[in-house]
């Protein structure tokens, strides 16, 4: 019975995991996803809203600017006992990216916008008869966060800004269970949800001088809450009073983030800028499900998760090469907050090493044209999951090109 339990408990970690850390996505600017991921300290366009709201005022017009990324993730783990090796099949995954804002002439000082924004996505999909299925056979997450945003520009030197930030999301993913039926076939849980939470955005810029600019943003916590999941569960008809299918809440972390910045411009042409995100991975501490039907017993599960906060460092160059073309080069260094114990095979997390490049291209005075592309690979990580009793070695590389148009007013 006991045994049981633990199994229903490790069905739904994968997806708060996936929800709150492994797949936080630092995507939501081409010509900032190029410079390494950072714009806390030069509003760049109108992805200011994301990066620091405080910047939008300090456009010099009204901008619409849409985008679109696919990730290509790859996932090795080799097992320490047996040596064989798994990989997760190849999937793309689309986040996307729109904004309307900027400063219109007759309103002085006064920047406003919204935007449409997918912070955290993607998945993993491995074979359905692999060496971990009873951990994961596959989790898929898709989220949708709305911005709306002002800004004010106080002086030359100092403005300010402020988003309310509404989030909506799903996540759906599928694992083995350890009892076969008469054939011989292993069981299977999955699980379906949809979340939903608030929080806010909030930023501020600092022009030292024409070669100089510093930024302070703040992102907030945004508790997801999911308040009607699905758990459907498929098992050997010994067990199969025990597994009902049920509904289940849950509520969901994503962190806080507070980042620095600071852009300086050393010759006419280039600018070279710096970030420093802190993120308040702490707040995943534990997970609780409260089942709308008892499941083995149980109407509450819970487990430890424990992660840690971890400093995030980015750093990236833009050249102006022409009056329509720019160049942007970056990297940066992106610690895993996840603890040795807990690192599970639906996203294992390691800490990971970024390389982006991009450009940018004006056909015409008021269109421009962006191309942006990030190459992450983590540090093959050995580690061993206390819930499903996995072990082995983790390394996980993706491929994320990107490509937007931005049009001013």
């Amino acid at each position: 019975m006991r045994k049981h339990g633990l199994l229903t408990t490790a069905l739904l970690m994968p997806a708060i995991m996936a929800f709150s850390a492994g797949y936080q996505l630092n995507l939501q600017g081409l010509r900032q996803l190029a410079m390494g991921g950072g714009g806390t300290a030069m509003p760049w366009d109108a992805s200011t809203i994301f990066y620091n709201p405080g910047g939008l005022s300090r456009l010099d017009n009204f901008q619409v600017y849409g985008s679109a990324l696919m990730i290509i993730p790859n996932v090795q783990y080799v097992n320490d006992a047996t040596n064989t090796s798994a990989r997760t099949q190849q999937k793309t995954f689309t986040p996307f990216n729109i904004y309307a804002g900027g400063t219109f002439k007759k309103l002085k000082g006064l920047g406003i916008g919204i935007s449409v924004t997918t912070p955290y996505g993607s998945g993993t999909y491995w074979d359905d008869n692999w060496a971990g299925r009873y951990a994961i056979q596959y989790i898929e997450l898709n989220t949708i966060f709305i911005q709306p945003t002002i800004s004010y520009k106080i002086c030359d030197e100092v403005s300010i800004g402020a988003g309310y930030v509404y989030g909506t999301g799903n996540v759906k993913l599928a694992k083995a269970i350890p009892v076969q039926n008469g054939t011989g076939q292993d069981g299977q849980a999955s699980l379906n949800g949809s979340a939903k939470g608030m929080g806010y955005n909030l930023g501020v810029t600092l022009k030292a001088n024409d070669h100089l600019q510093f930024g302070i943003s703040y992102r907030s916590r945004v508790d997801m809450h999911v308040g009607s999941g699905t758990a459907n569960f498929t098992t050997a008809p010994s067990i199969a009073s025990s597994f009902p299918n049920t509904s289940f809440d849950a509520t969901l972390p994503c962190p806080e983030v507070f980042s620095i910045g600071a852009a300086w411009r050393p010759m006419e042409h280039l600018t070279i800028q710096a970030d420093f995100n802190l993120t308040g991975w702490k707040a995943y501490d534990s997970l609780a499900f409260n089942y709308g039907v008892a499941v083995n017993g149980s109407m509450r599960t819970s487990s430890a998760r424990l992660y840690k906060n971890r400093l995030a460092s980015r750093l990236g160059a833009h050249y102006q090469a022409t009056n329509k073309l720019a160049i942007m080069l970056g990297a940066a260094y992106d610690p895993s907050p996840v603890q040795n114990n807990y690192v599970t095979p639906d996203l294992p997390d390691a800490n990971r090493i970024v390389m982006t490049g991009g450009i940018t291209y004006k056909p015409m005075k008021k269109l421009t044209i962006l191309a942006a592309l990030e190459y992450v690979t983590s540090e093959k990580r050995n580690a061993v999951s206390v819930e499903s009793g996995l072990s082995g070695r983790y390394q996980t590389k993706a491929v994320t090109p990107g490509i937007g148009l931005s049009y001013d007013f």
